[in-house]
């Protein structure tokens, strides 16, 4: 299934694996989203990844530095997992925060922080393409941690606010075009409210849902929704009737909760069990029927030349909860593996 919005543009996804970011393998419970501009002229999203897949510490490259993923006006390329902390923001947006850098055009160069040489009529097109891919993802991204257009910070915010180094992207780009960091939230909002009213107003079972940020009762008078509950799952609708009724407490339309789905791997399991008004919850995952004239979040595969795999043998070992414990480290990482006795 497709947990979020609709993107016009593929989401391509490659991760940096040589990068030392990377291989930290440190995770975040994102919080919140930041947004770049690259400052670097002319360099589409493609580029970015032999660019920055180098270490460091083996001296392959001369920056510590590593973004979730970029977007010019044709592509959105995922460069980290959402939930890995990211080196862009040089502060504490690191461990709360996905990065996204929007790429710039060429045709003008940099004195300092000063764009010299931008035409603004000539690149119009380009910056209006590049915006709405960043709104789109921004507001698929939204929707995927339950956050909302208030969540989105740019860097040059950051840094006023004390999480972020300081620079002034993208505030000096988006100013070109008159446009700033709220307008650009006022377009995820937009996103945002276009797309739940694009959702068949009926929560069906099936219907995978998330729970509304400040929702803080399942119904009027009813019990207090934990925070894990909120926060840690989305949940499968499995029942929308009792004896043939709908099921009305404090006054409002009920369904029952009976599943959760893992926001990453979107495994089911046992949930809840229990009835929760009908306006507390947003659709992320309508079922097969609601969805059927709607076209889904398109997901490209790596070019084939990128698809030579390898399998690499990691250990060997006479207890089996040995072999757990590496394989939990690996996938943490991100990568896939197996035991093989």
């Amino acid at each position: 299934m497709n947990l979020g919005l609709k993107i016009g543009t593929i989401l391509n996804s490659k991760y940096m694996t040589n990068n030392d970011c990377f291989r930290a393998g440190r995770k975040i419970s994102p919080k919140g989203i930041m947004i770049h501009s690259t400052a670097t002229p002319g360099v589409r999203a493609a580029a970015w990844f032999n660019l920055w897949n180098k270490s460091y510490q083996a001296g392959e490259t001369n920056r510590q530095v590593c973004v979730h993923a970029f977007v010019d006006d044709q592509e959105i390329w995922q460069y980290l997992p959402w939930d890995h902390r990211g080196w862009h923001a040089g502060g504490e947006a690191n461990n709360s925060h996905i990065g996204i850098e929007i790429c710039e055009p060429g045709g003008f160069q940099y004195a300092g922080s000063t764009m010299v040489g931008y035409d603004v009529a000539k690149q119009e097109a380009y910056f209006r393409k590049a915006w709405q891919n960043a709104v789109d993802l921004t507001a698929w991204l939204c929707r995927k941690f339950n956050l909302t257009e208030r969540d989105v910070i740019g860097h040059a915010e950051g840094h006023r606010i004390g999480i972020a180094s300081n620079h002034a992207d993208p505030l000096h780009w988006f100013a070109q075009h008159k446009e700033s960091m709220d307008s650009f939230r006022a377009a995820v909002k937009k996103a945002l409210d276009e797309e739940q009213a694009e959702r068949p107003l009926g929560i069906t079972v099936g219907t995978v849902v998330a729970i509304k940020p400040g929702t803080r009762h399942y119904y009027p008078g009813g019990p207090a929704i934990p925070d894990w509950v909120i926060q840690g799952s989305y949940h499968k609708v499995t029942q929308t009737l009792s004896r043939g009724k709908p099921v009305v407490r404090g006054g409002k339309e009920c369904v029952l909760l009976g599943k959760k789905v893992n926001k990453k791997t979107e495994a089911e399991s046992a949930g809840i069990m229990t009835w929760i008004d009908k306006g507390a919850l947003i659709i992320i995952v309508p079922t097969a029927k609601e969805t059927e004239e709607r076209e889904p979040l398109a997901t490209k595969a790596v070019p084939e030349e990128d698809k030579t795999y390898y399998r690499v043998q990691v250990g060997a070992f006479t207890k089996r909860e040995n072999a757990e414990a590496l394989l939990k480290q690996l996938e943490a990482a991100g990568f896939e593996g197996y035991i093989r006795s």
